[in-house]
């Protein structure tokens, strides 16, 4: 029996990769073979730069623009802001904070997290202009409905995103990557509690907890026990790339810190980078 969307595990939207300096972020990213975005600017204080992926999904580096808008953002309640500047002052300006999943209906998110003691806030509705690489612009909404552990204010959070008005731009360009890179196909986070975990990333995204994780529409949520993770910890984004041979000479080519193991190419987090990346072939 096929299932129907409403009980379809959902798919990745984007991440969230937090970094002191957006330029410091394009430039890692753009030397790792990634092609990034004009910046993109917040009405909260927050600024970034994304990697579109082929797939629709994104990594979003972001960094504070306007330390004042910011600071205004917390003190009305605006969990993204609140959430990003818990998480720097707990682990510093670069890391990984957030998993984000794609969703038709944020309002009824938010009551089910309410409802299962996971709400980690109100719902945040926004729009900023979007900028695609040959300068056309237009303007990009969003609905948010966030989660979290209750207990780990400071730790990974998560969220559902409803895109209100998807800009009508051509991002083919911007996801054309240099290492090859098609898709984020697995996300590795670690925690103390693997069961507690699995139980809150199942009720995000709408699955169920199994022995290697939480499956998603388009991706793997991998759960590892660490007894020194407070929350979860996220770690590492793995990506399916179509040659992989090609993405490692580029890797060489740049001088990139890397590890060939098994299949699997694992460059270490860095400035600007925020999280582990590996590389392995599409499959």
């Amino acid at each position: 029996m096929t299932k129907s969307p409403s009980e379809s595990p959902r798919p990745l939207d984007h991440v969230v990769l937090p970094t002191a300096d957006l330029a410091l972020a394009r430039q890692r990213l753009t030397t790792l073979g990634f092609s990034v975005s004009p910046q993109g600017t917040h009405p909260f204080g927050t600024i970034n730069c994304c990697v579109y992926l082929g797939d629709g999904t994104f990594l979003e580096p972001l960094a504070i623009g306007d330390k004042a808008a910011a600071g205004k953002a917390v003190s009305e309640g605006n969990v993204f802001v609140a959430r990003d500047r818990a998480f720097r002052d707990a682990h510093g300006d670069e890391g990984f904070s957030a998993v984000v999943f794609g969703t038709d209906d944020a309002d009824t998110d938010h009551g089910v997290f309410v409802a299962a003691g996971v709400s980690a806030g109100p719902r945040l509705d926004f729009s900023r202009p979007f900028v695609d690489g040959s300068g056309k612009s237009d303007q990009a909404s969003f609905r948010l409905a966030f989660a979290a552990q209750p207990s780990a204010d400071a730790d990974a959070f998560f969220f559902t995103c409803e895109r209100a008005n998807v800009p009508a731009v051509d991002r083919s360009a911007l996801q054309a990557h240099a290492n090859g890179a098609q898709r984020v196909v697995e996300i590795e986070l670690a925690a103390c509690d693997v069961v507690a975990a699995g139980k809150l990333l199942a009720t995000v995204a709408r699955s169920k907890a199994d022995g290697v994780g939480v499956p998603l529409a388009n991706a793997l949520l991998s759960i590892r026990t660490a007894p020194d993770a407070a929350g979860i910890r996220l770690e590492t984004l793995v990506f399916a790339v179509n040659d992989l041979a090609a993405t490692r000479a580029l890797l060489v080519e740049r001088a990139i810190e890397h590890d060939l193991k098994g299949q699997r190419l694992v460059v270490p987090a860095a400035p600007g980078q925020g999280a582990t990346f590996i590389f392995e072939d599409l499959k």
